[in-house]
């Protein structure tokens, strides 16, 4: 009882402060596009991604819930939506390798003919152990950055079997849930795990994407000397250009207080790196997959591993050095924190609702691919934003409009 009052309490604070999804909520409760379609989702679940399932149900939708990931279950949000909301929900912290793939099975039983993800695992399923289901299926949406690798891939490959929408890289998505939400998120969840000081510390930052873009700039803020490792030479030098120091992670680990690593991809931090690491550096993965962080390295290396904090683990290195892992690699943000500001999710998943209802409308007509969320969307989730915020801005003038159309006509 005492989780689903929490949950409950949760998710009325969430939907309270999700003003974009109230404007959307209505209108596609008026327009009954997504009435009776059935969508199984996979995402963090927590209150703003309750408020999404909730709104989809609300509009007359079939919805089944399952976690994108083993750790990222608010447990009182679960009950809740199960409890109280009747909204089919399979999802607890914790879970195992067994426990998450039933769930997502769980899910994907519904025989959807939408699919709303976060890191493809759904997707993946689908093109694999339920490839029976693909045929029903009439598109998806992917969230991350992670599952979008996934899905262009797949698509490179020729075996993409429905078109797929890339979320993720809508304007109203990575601009704002990428680089505040995560640069806000990560710090929620390191403050409640460590109980450290970030001010006067280095901090390294794996990966200069959207996400990293934004733990860099919280950093900084917080008043850390940030160092940021990449790959892509032109990200390193708007790194530099923003006022970071610049080197390979194998030189940043010897002066790194905190790392982080945020790129989507694996092994960011591996053996050589705790060589030649710290003694006493903070470890947090902010990626989907917990594989940026080499645990099997790390193990390996280890003389002794306990728990000394929730959400911390102490490894002592043969050497005789101490490392601190977060969230057992984990995405730090939910494994410890509550995860991205619920005005963030808002706009985010503004977009994901948007984006099904595309689907349910255009699918017969969708190209099997990885489509662009269409321009539409992303401007009318800014403009309801901005209303909500109490912002006008101007228009262009019938004049202004002729001008920036018509080649003949100079300064």
């Amino acid at each position: 009882m005492n989780l689903l009052k929490k949950g409950i309490l949760r998710l009325e604070w969430a939907r309270e402060h999700m003003d974009v999804m109230k404007d959307i909520r209505k209108e596609l409760k008026e327009n009954g596009i997504l009435e009776g379609v059935r969508i199984s989702m996979a995402l963090h679940v927590e209150a703003k991604t309750g408020i999404l399932a909730l709104t989809l149900q609300e509009i007359g939708a079939k919805v089944r819930l399952a976690s994108c990931n083993p750790l990222s279950t608010d447990d009182s949000v679960a009950v809740a939506l199960n409890e109280e909301y009747d909204l089919e929900t399979f999802a607890r912290k914790g879970e195992d390798s067994e426990e998450y793939y039933r769930n997502l099975n769980s899910v994907l039983d519904l025989n959807p003919q939408i699919v709303i993800d976060d890191g493809a695992d759904l997707i993946f399923l689908l093109h694999t152990d339920r490839k029976d289901l693909a045929g029903n299926i009439w598109g998806a949406n992917e969230e991350t950055t992670t599952g979008v690798v996934r899905l262009r891939a797949l698509e490179k490959e020729g075996r993409l079997s429905f078109p797929v929408i890339d979320v993720n890289d809508a304007y109203m998505k990575h601009l704002f849930d990428n680089r505040y939400g995560t640069g806000q998120s990560t710090f929620d969840g390191i403050f409640t795990a460590t109980n450290l000081l970030i001010a006067g510390k280095t901090f390294v930052v794996g990966g200069y994407g959207w996400c990293g873009r934004g733990i860099a700039m919280r950093a900084k803020g917080l008043g850390a000397d940030v160092i940021v490792t990449e790959v892509d030479p032109i990200k390193a030098i708007e790194a530099r250009m923003d006022g970071f120091r610049v080197m390979p992670m194998i030189e940043a680990v010897k002066e790194a207080d905190f790392i982080v690593s945020a790129t989507g991809c694996k092994d960011i931090v591996r053996k050589e790196h705790f060589e030649a690491i710290k003694d006493g550096a903070v470890l947090a993965n902010s990626g989907h997959f917990d594989n940026e962080i080499s645990k099997k390295d790390l193990e390996e290396m280890a003389a002794s591993v306990r728990k000394v904090r929730d959400f911390v683990d102490e490894y002592i290195l043969k050497n005789g050095k101490k490392i601190y892992l977060l969230g057992e690699g984990r995405l730090i943000n939910l494994a410890a924190g509550q995860g991205h500001p619920v005005e963030i999710m808002d706009m985010s998943f503004a977009i994901q609702a948007l984006s099904a209802a595309y689907i349910a409308e255009n699918y017969e007509n969708m190209e099997i691919k990885v489509h662009q969320v269409p321009y539409e969307i992303d401007e009318k989730v800014a403009r309801i934003k901005l209303k909500s915020m109490g912002i006008g801005i101007d228009e262009l003038t019938p004049e202004q409009i002729k001008y920036v159309n018509e080649w003949r006509e100079g300064t």
